[in-house]
Formats: structure tokens, C-alpha cells, sequence
């Protein structure tokens, strides 16, 4: 009798294999709340890995981290009418502390434009104050009628970018800066996700934005996850709150703003686009173990080699764990090991050390060979850059392959059952837009003819990016 799969396979069930493989990879849980998640270690250790890559880019954008409450009075978010319409049906409001009725129903944080700006307004008086650079690492909740792990939870974790300027050329340079040069970088590099960047359509806009730049991704099974956002704020939120600066003498002007985020939704674009059958594929320069070196037998003389091996390949920098649980069966270790998706497990036994060699597997692309203990320090680095940009190439090939140009609307709707449709978006225009989402079709972003950014929705030559969408 055949063996049953650790998985369910993707090509059967695609939505089961993910929920199979966060159990399994033992990434997370559910939490005893609908629509909450316990992040367990493995899957934490992720988040964080992307915590650290993420904030050195947002420091080198110039922000700073700061820190707001997770509490905000509701009369702050009525200040911007189109903002709180837009988050009303998510919102979870506090109405009773200790004991008591509150005074004024507080919300807890779905996102921080109001109670910031709150803050703004008194930080802000002159133009040597500008522009204020701000950056939180926080959670948020919004209430979610179809929960999903990482994708979809009623509590998520993430950071929120949040600037003033002078200017709306300056903001809206910043704003493009983050997408392209904090978020589009690191998505590609590390992630190795062929994100798509685009400009969102005023139907999928952030509510109180003029402008959202998005970072579409496309997963195994040909959907799109926005997996970033950076907004263009205008002056919306300034005139709700009165920040203002002063130019040269007594008159004052209103700020420009941004705000920008991502979340750990990332993690879960991270499954759904590396992982296979056999469990997640985690990109070497995300990952917080890159190397595995395991035991095969307890052997003294073997246990004593692997810990060596392991101190000279963390030494060279390599993020390395030494597995010696040698009371646990071997097979069931290499598994376990596959599943969370390390890059590269590390085999020594007795027959191995009596040959100077290890068993090198690679989770990547696959496949194992012997080669020498002594040259892994020099060998693992290389090997290591080849399974990154291995991951970065086949994620760009599907996307190519599975995205196709398309005229009309039943075009659209068809490409998107397997993959993504391109539609001039003169032709599509927001009452086509309307149509597809009857059908469950998302205009996903924008782009430009060349493939670049457009500056304006209606600028010629416009492409839409058609998809189903998490």
C-alpha cells in the first residue's frame, strides 16, 4: 500500500495544502478567538527575520520607530469621514472598562492615520520641523468575516509608516520611495516574490488616500496577495486635524502626507509562493536557520563532529542549527526539517565520517550529494546564493507564464480562473471594474505600458492587472 502524503497536495487542494502546512511546518495555530492566530516559534522566527530586514531599510528611508496606543477615542476617527466609512464594518469598539460604561467608546487601532496625526498636529509647527518620519511596529485588529491564517486574522501584526511634508511633490516622492526602494526591494531580494508594482484604482484606494502604490504577488495556485501598500494621504488628514506649519512669516500651510505598511500577510505570501508538496521553501537570506546539520546516529565521534561542523559554519555566518536529538528516529528529523522548509540539511553518520564526507541536501531545488566536511564553510555560501536566486527565477516564470493579454471582459474573467489578465484599463474604466467584481474578478493594480508605475489613473496607454484575489 502506497504511503499517504504528509500534505494534501496542492493540485488537489490548494486551500487544505496551505492549511495543512502551517500545522504541520508547525507555523501556527488558531487562536480560541474566530478569526485570531497563535504564532508559534518557527513561524514567529520568520516574522522576525523580515522584522530585521525590513526596519534596517525603513531606517535607512530616514523614519524612525516610535510607539501609539492601541486604544483610540472614536471621535478621532469621525474627523475623516471617508477614512471611517471605509474601516466602519471592521471596526471592534471598547464600550465598557472597568466596571463602568466609558464616557466615549474607544476603538481599538485598525490602522494609526488618526490618533498620529493627533500627535502630529502638536509636533508639527514650523517647516524645520518637516518632515517627521515616523514608523511603528504594532498589531491591529479588524474584525474578519472569513478568517485565514496569516492571510486573513481578525488580529495581525505589522508595521505602519507615517510621514508629514512640506510639499506633495516631496510626499509623494517619499511615498514612492518606500514602495520601490524599502518594500519592492526587499520583496524581490529576500523574499524572492516577482512582485508586480502598481497604482491601485480609486475603488481599491486606502480610504482617505488621493493615492495607493500596491505590491501584487502572484501564488502557486495563480491568485494574487497584495502584499504592501503605500498611501499618498494629500492633505486629507491635516485639515481633520489642523497640521499645520508655518512658512516664512504668519502664514501657515496644511501638510502632505504618507502612510505605508505591511503585514504578516507576508508570511503567508511566503507559503503560498514557494511552498510544494513536500512543505514550505524558505529563501536562504530570510531564513532564520539556513543550514540544519543532523545527526544520523549517536554516535560519540558523530555527535562530536556534527557540533564542530556547525560551530565553524556559524562562525563563517551562517545561521545554523545543530540537530542531535538522536532519540528521535532520523527519518521523522529529515522531514520535519523539510517541511519548515530550511535550505540546506547537513547528514552525517559513521559511514560518513569514516569517508570525510556529509550528505548535502537541498530543500530548493532538490536532490542530495556527498561532498566534502571540510570544504563547507567555502562550499554553502555559493550554494546558498544559487537556491535565492533560483526561488526569485521561478516565481517570475510563473507569473509570465501564467499572465495573458486580454480585449474583453470574458477574457478577463477566464485568465483570471488560472492566473492573471492584462486589460487596457481606457477600455476596462471603473463601470468594467464594477462588472468583474460581480464575478469575484479584482482590478489588482494599474500599471504603465512599460511595465512602470503611471503617475495617473488615466494616463495613456494604462494597463489593468485582472485576478482573483486573497
Amino acid at each position: 500500500m502506497a504511503k499517504a502524503p504528509v500534505l494534501t497536495p496542492q493540485a488537489e487542494d490548494f486551500p487544505r495544502w496551505y492549511q495543512d502546512l502551517i500545522s504541520k511546518a508547525e507555523l501556527a495555530d488558531n487562536g480560541p478567538v474566530r478569526g485570531t492566530m497563535v504564532i508559534r516559534p518557527y513561524g514567529y522566527g520568520l516574522w522576525e527575520r523580515m522584522q530585521q530586514e525590513m526596519d534596517a531599510r525603513i531606517k535607512k528611508a530616514g523614519a524612525q520607530n516610535a510607539y501609539f496606543p492601541m486604544f483610540i477615542p472614536q471621535s478621532y476617527l469621525t474627523k475623516e469621514a471617508e477614512h471611517v466609512e471605509g474601516f466602519a464594518p471592521e471596526l471592534a469598539v471598547v464600550t465598557h472598562g472597568g466596571g463602568k460604561q466609558l464616557e466615549e467608546p474607544v476603538v481599538v487601532r485598525p490602522t494609526s492615520e488618526t490618533i498620529i496625526n493627533e500627535y502630529f498636529s502638536k509636533w508639527v509647527q514650523s517647516h524645520r520641523d518637516l518632515p517627521l518620519l515616523i514608523n511603528q511596529w504594532a498589531n491591529v485588529v479588524r474584525w474578519e468575516l472569513r478568517p485565514r491564517v496569516f492571510l486573513r486574522t481578525t488580529e495581525f501584526l505589522w508595521q505602519e509608516g507615517h510621514t508629514a511634508h512640506a510639499t506633495y511633490e516631496d510626499a509623494r516622492e517619499y511615498a514612492s520611495m518606500i514602495h520601490t526602494q524599502v518594500y519592492g526591494d526587499f520583496m524581490t531580494n529576500v523574499l524572492g516574490i516577482d512582485v508586480v508594482l502598481g497604482r491601485k484604482t480609486a475603488k481599491e484606494r486606502f480610504a482617505g488616500a488621493i493615492n495607493t502604490l500596491t505590491l501584487e504577488g502572484m501564488m502557486g495556485d495563480g491568485k494574487a496577495l497584495q502584499m504592501g501598500t503605500s498611501h499618498e494621504l494629500g492633505q486629507n488628514f491635516a485639515k481633520a486635524f489642523n497640521t499645520t506649519y508655518q512658512l516664512q512669516g504668519a502664514e501657515r500651510e496644511y501638510v502632505w502626507q504618507t502612510s505605508w505598511g505591511v503585514s504578516t500577510r507576508m508570511v503567508g505570501g511566503l507559503i503560498m509562493s514557494h511552498g510544494d508538496d513536500n512543505g514550505l521553501r524558505v529563501p536562504p537570506r530570510l531564513a532564520a536557520v539556513q543550514a540544519v546539520v543532523l545527526a544520523i546516529k549517536g554516535d560519540d565521534a558523530v555527535l562530536a563532529k556534527v557540533r564542530e561542523i556547525g560551530a565553524r559554519l556559524e562562525a563563517a555566518g551562517i545561521r545554523v542549527v545543530v540537530d542531535d536529538r538522536t532519540d528521535t528516529p532520523f527519518g521523522r528529523r529529515a522531514v520535519d526539517w523539510e517541511l519548515k522548509g530550511v535550505p540546506l540539511r547537513i547528514e552525517v553518520g559513521p559511514r560518513d565520517l569514516e569517508n570525510g564526507t556529509a550528505m548535502l541536501a537541498r530543500r530548493i531545488p532538490g536532490g542530495k550529494e556527498p561532498v566534502a566536511i571540510d570544504g563547507l564553510v567555502e562550499l554553502l555560501p555559493g550554494i546558498l546564493d544559487e537556491d535565492q536566486a533560483q526561488l526569485l527565477r521561478e516565481s517570475r516564470e510563473r507569473r509570465v507564464a501564467r499572465t495573458v493579454d486580454v480585449k474583453y471582459l470574458d477574457e478577463a474573467v477566464e485568465a483570471a480562473a488560472t492566473g492573471w489578465g492584462r486589460i487596457s484599463w481606457a477600455e476596462l474604466g471603473p463601470a468594467g471594474e464594477a462588472k468583474l467584481a460581480e464575478q469575484g474578478v479584482s482590478v489588482r493594480c494599474i500599471v504603465a505600458a512599460d511595465g512602470s508605475v503611471p503617475q495617473t489613473d488615466d494616463q495613456d496607454g494604462n494597463i489593468a492587472i485582472v485576478a482573483r484575489a486573497y
